[in-house]
């Protein structure tokens, strides 16, 4: 007998997978308005979901989170100086970010 050849699959096989628990990362000091954010996202949801978030402080350095460790992550305005590399590290490890003014 015979045996098909197995079915290849060109895209990870995470695509198209609903998340029931997306991790968020929230970054800055008032924690309460970080989570206001929070608030609708995303709207095709088609039930409630559970938030896994991971807090870090206004500042500190996210070079020590994997790429796309996140599914979203909202970030408090860095200083000015800091501008790019929070802006370059916040889109290497989140899927969708959100910059927030102080």
């Amino acid at each position: 007998m015979i045996c098909p050849k197995p079915p290849i699959r060109l895209v990870p096989i995470t695509t198209g997978l609903q998340l029931r628990n997306p991790r968020v990362l929230l970054g800055g000091n008032h924690q309460p308005t970080l989570l206001r954010y929070l608030e609708g996202w995303p709207k095709r949801w088609g039930g409630p979901r559970a938030f896994r978030i991971q807090f870090v402080q206004n500042g500190e350095s996210l070079s020590r989170f994997a790429r796309d460790s996140f599914d979203l992550a909202v970030i408090q305005a860095p200083a000015a100086e800091a501008v790019a590399e929070t802006v370059q590290e916040l889109v290497r490890v989140a899927r969708q970010g959100l910059i927030t003014r102080r």
